[in-house]
């Protein structure tokens, strides 16, 4: 028998922002699709007509995009197996309805929300199945005349999938071993709704697999609950030579406390949850992303990466090619993964050290721009050169770094209560005379001169470096008083240091 293709899938539902959990099962199945030659299906599920939400679909294509992560065929981009939106499979979908009723392995229910409420006060953990079923109004307890009665009336009903009693299941997981599962605990879960002619996830995702010829179904431990219900779906469709292979990931964890992840845990704690900024069509709030806060989509895929899965070696940088040769879904950890944010930052901060001064630059310049700085793009990736390893985001260079672009107005208060000595205007004065004299103001005859000044004078280096940094920079911040003074420039020192003396006096 011939080795089957690896092809895998990421079916979202188009109900809002894509989750960042969401993002590390597209990423996971990537890997394995690409390291496996496989390929990689795009498909909405947007069964639940009720809960779509507008520019959903566009967001979540956009997001990988930005992200990197490629997809082979699936909606917006093409392929032999669609439609792969799944509210334009209606048709496919009746059709295997018809099929397990037609083979006894479903059945009609009439009940109504009401009644089953009702049922649910009567019942002390009631569900629905093997042993509840009976004292129903479905296809099981009622008349055939009187279901197609109901039916011609246009009374509306559910599609029930029959668990049998007494069955083990077994799920084979690429993670978590092999699963066994009674299916007495299993409920009859519903399948198709006549309300909107639309199945549920159970049925909708197990037809799609198999028409899409899905090999191995990689999600979110929330699914694995599901897993032995689909597997009943399989057999009683009489597919089981061509099921998938499960493989459930673990949860991520909120980053302090129990439970799983969620988006008020990056409203607290500010970091975004999201890939990209969404605005909520529904209720205007708009919630940070990724993109947007600053951060690479190389360190994005590479902090999601190693949350429950790591290739055992004290390497953390990787590309996404590296990703590839190394990854192994077995690999995964079972337990949950705690999302550790600041690590977040730390894997940005490490691709702007690793990224050319040039690129990091290129980024800086425009936010330069929009604080009205006139200087060269040579002189800005200067300012970059000197700073870059100092910041996290691109963004944090500006307040970082805004004073080689603007002089100073005002003066730190605390550092100039500790800095700014008695005789630092009389000494400063005299250092101004020194600079003024220099013909070549360049970084190093500038420290020999200097130097050899306060060794002359018999002045503390200390005291000198720090209140000259203050007349120059306004706080004390920067990097060497040497590198700064040789970027401003004689005249701009000078004149620096001249307005200082005057109003710190």
């Amino acid at each position: 028998m011939a080795e089957r293709r690896v092809r895998v899938r990421f079916a979202p539902s188009p109900t809002g922002a894509l989750h960042i959990g969401g993002v590390r099962t597209a990423l996971y199945n990537y890997l394995f699709a690409r390291q496996h030659g496989g390929d990689l299906v795009f498909r909405i599920e947007d069964t639940d007509s009720t809960r779509f939400v507008p520019g959903a679909e566009e967001y979540i294509i956009e997001s990988f995009k930005w992200l990197g992560i490629q997809f082979d065929e699936g909606v917006s981009f093409g392929g032999d197996k669609g439609p792969y939106r799944q509210s334009e499979r209606r048709d496919i979908y009746k059709k295997y309805v018809r099929q397990l009723l037609d083979a006894g392995k479903a059945y009609i229910a009439f009940d109504t929300p009401q009644e089953l409420e009702a049922k649910r006060a009567e019942v002390q953990n009631f569900q629905y199945d093997c042993h509840t079923r009976q004292q129903m109004r479905n296809s099981l307890t009622l008349p055939q005349e009187e279901v197609d009665q109901l039916i011609a009336d246009g009374k509306q009903y559910v599609v029930r999938f029959k668990v049998e009693a007494g069955e083990e299941i077994l799920v084979n997981d690429l993670i978590r071993g092999e699963v066994h599962v009674k299916s007495d605990i299993v409920d009859d879960k519903v399948l198709y709704k006549s309300a909107d002619e639309l199945p549920t996830y159970h049925l909708a995702n197990i037809v799609d697999d198999h028409l899409m010829e899905i090999s191995h179904v990689i999600r979110g431990e929330e699914w694995l609950p599901s897993a032995p219900l689909h597997v009943m779906l399989y057999r009683a469709f009489g597919w089981e030579d061509s099921m998938p292979q499960f493989a459930h990931l673990p949860l991520l964890l909120k980053p302090d406390g129990k439970g799983k992840l969620s988006k008020r845990d990056g409203d607290r704690l500010g970091f975004p949850v999201f890939p990209l900024e969404w605005h909520d069509p529904k209720t205007g709030e708009i919630s940070s992303g990724y993109r947007e806060s600053g951060y690479f989509p190389e360190a994005v895929i590479n902090f999601l990466a190693l949350l429950g899965w790591n290739p055992g070696t004290e390497q953390e940088m990787f590309t996404l090619d590296e990703l590839v040769q190394l990854f192994d879904i077995t690999k995964c950890s079972k337990a949950g993964a705690r999302f550790a944010y600041e690590k977040g930052i730390w894997f940005n901060h490490e691709y702007i050290l690793k990224k050319s001064n040039e690129e990091i630059a290129s980024l800086f310049e425009p936010i330069c721009r929009e604080h009205g700085v006139k200087d060269s793009s040579e002189r800005i990736l200067q300012v970059v050169t000197m700073m870059k390893d100092r910041v996290s985001f691109v963004k944090e260079l500006w307040p970082l770094c805004s004073f080689f672009f603007e002089a100073p107005t005002e003066y730190d208060e605390k550092t100039a209560k500790k800095r700014w000595k008695e005789d630092s205007a009389q000494q400063l004065t005299e250092l101004i005379a020194v600079l003024e004299g220099l013909d070549d103001f360049s970084l190093e005859h500038q420290e020999e001169v200097v130097q050899q000044w306060i060794e002359q004078k018999e002045y503390k280096l200390g005291n000198i470096m720090n209140a000259w940094r203050l007349t120059l920079v306004g706080e004390g911040k920067g990097p060497g008083m040497f590198d700064i003074s040789a970027f401003l420039g004689k005249e701009e020192t000078i004149q620096r240091m001249r307005r200082a003396i005057k109003i710190l006096g």
